[in-house]
């Protein structure tokens, strides 16, 4: 089980840009604290959510998204599994 704190965050945010998706934290009217625009490959984050909030939207995108490996090491491909 990941612990929810800025070390996951910033692991699972890499995680994204290795996949082929922009990760950014903003200001925003986001009801859950986030925001997927798919045909873009963006991903925001409201930076007024709680950490917990980012790192289990996070997770949640990580699952819903088909994200490629190819670029990942073996350290990312784990926490890719981890995560799924």
């Amino acid at each position: 089980m990941l612990k929810l704190n800025q070390s996951t965050f910033d692991k699972l945010e890499e995680l994204l840009v290795l996949g082929g998706y922009k990760v950014r934290t903003e200001k925003g009217n986001f009801k859950s604290g986030s925001c997927i625009v798919e045909q873009s490959k963006l991903i925001l984050v409201n930076k007024f959510s709680t950490i917990e909030t980012k790192v289990s939207f996070l997770m949640e995108a990580i699952r819903a998204l088909d994200l490629d490996t190819s670029l990942m090491d073996e350290r990312y491909l784990k926490l890719y599994a981890e995560v799924r």
